[in-house]
């Protein structure tokens, strides 16, 4: 046996490790007592029993059918694996259950079905078709995959469909729309080459049919060659789109042609073919994980392109996610009998629409772009984009509804969309942005205690991942023996402050920290000795160019790394203190909590910075801040010191601030309870608003609060994150994981590319 490279045993660590698997079931109602339990089960399960036996679609109303989807493969064409058979294929199906819930709130039950055999497939489908309020079938080998979703569809009556075949179709013909609307083309009149033959390829190719291609326009190819009419033993799906052209290449069929369609392999367009296509060529070359064609190579041969690729590191990702989970999402809500054509465009046009709309702040700081505006680097919408819950579901709704296959109609489009919105709190998509945003521009970052495992295999990461570059700090025979026990082989730089041969380095660090500190009682003997120590000398790297950001505090208390930051980083511009806030993960979207590692007990002064810090942070993150100021008080109902003077700053930040959604003093149920709110305090700034910041009265409160809910409710953290200061410096938690190092390495490039923005 071969051995298995790190990225393969991390795979496998993921897959195994706290428990197997990525998806588990959860009760959704209370189950503490008897009382409970004699409802959920006997006695009183019978009732909702009987009235869906006299009513069947009374199962919508008592159970969870009607936001569960089953995800059913035999195995056989798993993407990039091929044929691996039901049980192997299983990690895919668990992982397309988690995109569901995670991008659409729906549940999934994976289901594996041993046979390859069409009709035992589709008996097996259609007997346990009654657990589900829709299917999706997953990588199933074509010609069977066309049979077996034809006759689903004709025998079911919930939504049927199989989104290799569907999903690439919905996405890319939503983007050949905006491409063709760019190059001021019309569907009708353009030149299309198919590059493959297989399910998503006959589907991609149908649905642009329907949208006006015409078929005398399309020249497909398999791996045969061009799928002419004259070629025998054709299937029933590629003879639907032979050609009777005299074409006999991929080489001839791109010589004029206005769009390329590409579901094959890596490398099959050349520069040579790209330079022989039209004029404004549109060229998707969609084959994974390597294009038909680089994209890099491709735009600078030609400068008139407009590209799109199945990679998240190009313009224009042809992503399933874009689709699926939102089409299943419309047609769960009107309880569709089917997905037909009607709802799958209206999908595409819904798609294709978005991505000509004003793109919110939100996206544009999620994905570190200045402006995203439609264009040919932005023809279809951004995966993350928080519009697509509430534009992709009700235009699917609505399309099934207008064609006669919605069972329940939605009524209240403005309650849907909102309950749409509602739903967006289960996808905590928080840190992938982290991780996509420093992407774009990576800095170098150095770590202070890289001679601790952990921190060197965050480094690592954080290399491999493209987040950062990193720098590592201590013992280099101690560094280097780690990182060849780690496999990381990467040529990083390595400086131990201690090593007598940085002593010319550590004097220029020692002799500009002299010059700052001289009239503090520094010597330069005492000032170049400090630089010995690391998180002196790591400071130094950040304050004289040397590294963007700095990352310490692992093996150290924080107290003892706080004072000497503050020695040699200061306070930004405008500041008048540090203070840190903690992004917690939490079940109804990232809460941001403040101050929860500096201030012991804030001012009314330092609670209005500490605020208006976190309001900053919480900008940079691409989310708009609603802020609940606490106290164990609401709205003046004490008069104690420490609630004074929670109401005090307040009442400054609302004079001063009016546009800033924030108030209090509030208790902790009263700012997270909107309906309590509301109900007691209408007249509160927050009613009718979801709070994502908690601002608490002291460092006790905070510090408690944001421990608790990460031990308690297995919360994720990211933080404490460093505000104030004037370089990207950022303390992590004595014995941090290696996840939460990582996270906080991500969130120090992003602050180091925001600073070098100002």
């Amino acid at each position: 046996m071969s051995k298995r490279t790190r990225h393969e045993l991390e795979a496998l660590a993921y897959h195994a490790k706290p428990n197997p698997g990525k998806i588990q079931v959860v009760p959704t109602k209370k189950y503490a007592t008897q009382r409970d339990l004699s409802l959920a089960y006997s006695p009183g399960v019978a009732a909702p029993c009987l009235e869906i036996q006299k009513n069947p679609s009374e199962a919508y109303k008592y159970t969870s059918k009607g936001n569960l989807v089953a995800v059913i493969s035999n195995g056989t064409a798993v993407l990039g694996l091929g044929n691996i058979g039901p049980e192997a294929s299983k990690p895919v199906m668990e992982g397309k259950g988690l995109l569901f819930k995670i991008f659409a709130d729906i549940d999934v039950f994976d289901i594996e079905v041993d046979t390859e055999n069409v009709d035992e497939f589709i008996a097996t489908v259609k007997n346990i078709a009654p657990t589900f309020g829709g299917i999706n079938l997953e990588d199933i080998k074509a010609p069977e995959a066309f049979e077996i979703e034809k006759r689903l569809k004709a025998e079911l009556n919930i939504p049927v469909m199989h989104d290799d075949q569907h999903g690439t179709a919905i996405i890319s013909a939503a983007a050949l729309l905006n491409a063709l609307d760019l190059a001021q083309k019309k569907i009708d009149n353009v030149q299309i080459v198919v590059s493959g033959a297989g399910a998503a390829a006959i589907s991609c190719t149908r649905l642009y049919r329907s949208f006006g291609a015409k078929r005398e326009n399309i020249v497909m190819l398999d791996s045969k060659g061009v799928i002419r009419q004259d070629r025998e033993n054709l299937s029933t799906q590629k003879a639907e789109f032979a050609t009777s052209k005299d074409v006999n290449s991929l080489e001839d069929a791109m010589v004029g042609a206005d769009v390329f369609i590409g579901l094959s392999i890596a490398d099959l367009v050349t520069p040579k073919m790209l330079k022989t296509m039209a004029d404004k060529p549109i060229v998707f070359a969609m084959a994974n994980p390597d294009p038909e064609i680089n994209y890099n190579l491709a735009v600078k041969t030609r400068d008139d392109i407009i590209m799109a690729t199945g990679r998240s590191d190009t313009p224009n990702q042809v992503n399933n996610v874009l689709g699926f989970p939102f089409i299943f999402r419309g047609a769960l809500d009107v309880r569709a009998t089917t997905i037909n054509e009607a709802m799958k465009k209206a999908a595409v046009i819904a798609l294709a629409d978005l991505a000509k709309e004003p793109v919110p702040e939100q996206v544009n700081i999620a994905y570190g772009e200045m402006r995203l505006a439609f264009g040919s680097d932005y023809i279809i919408p951004k995966p993350f984009d928080p519009r697509l819950i509430a534009k992709i579901p009700p235009a699917v709704a609505k399309a099934a509804m207008d064609s006669g296959v919605a069972q329940s109609p939605i009524l209240d489009w403005d309650k849907y969309e909102g309950r749409l919105l509602d739903r967006m709190n289960v996808d905590n998509k928080i840190v992938r942005l982290l991780f996509d945003r420093a992407k774009t521009k990576p800095m170098r970052v150095v770590f202070a205690e890289a001679d601790q495992l952990d921190v060197l295999k965050a480094a690592q990461i954080v290399y491999e991942e493209g987040i950062a570059h990193p720098i590592l700090l201590g013992n280099k025979r101690q560094i280097e023996n780690l990182k060849e026990e780690l496999e990381f082989d990467a040529d990083v730089p390595i400086i131990d402050p201690k090593d007598a041969a940085n002593k010319e380095q550590k004097d220029k660090y020692g002799e500009v920290f002299w010059k700052q500190q001289k009239r503090s009682g520094q010597t330069l003997f005492s000032a170049q000795k400090l630089m010995r120590e690391r998180n002196y000398y790591a400071a130094m790297m950040v304050n004289e160019g040397d590294a963007d950001a700095l990352i310490t505090g692992y093996s150290r208390s924080y107290p003892s790394i706080v004072k000497p930051i503050l020695n040699l980083i200061g306070l930004a511009p405008g500041s008048t203190r540090i203070a840190t806030t903690n992004v917690m993960i939490t079940q109804r979207g990232p809460m941001f909590l403040s101050d929860t590692a500096i201030n012991t007990n804030p001012s009314a002064h330092d609670l209005i910075k500490i605020t208006q810090m976190t309001s900053g942070v919480m900008k940079m993150f691409g989310i708009k801040p609603v802020m609940a100021m606490l106290s164990y008080s609401n709205f003046g109902s004490s008069k104690d010191q420490t609630a004074t003077k929670v109401r005090e700053a307040v009442a400054y930040l609302h004079r001063r601030h009016p546009d800033l959604a924030v108030d209090g003093e509030l208790q902790t149920d009263f700012a997270l309870n909107s309906n309590l709110l509301k109900a007691n305090f209408p007249f509160s700034r927050l009613a009718n608003k979801k709070v994502n910041a908690l601002i608490f009265p002291n460092l006790e409160s905070a510090n408690i609060t944001y421990k608790l809910l990460k031990e308690l409710n297995n919360a994720e953290s990211i933080g404490p994150i460093m505000m104030g200061l004037k370089k990207p410096v950022h303390i992590i938690q004595f014995g941090a994981s290696v996840d939460e190092i990582v996270n906080m390495t991500a969130v120090a490039v992003i602050d180091a590319q925001q600073k070098q923005k100002q």
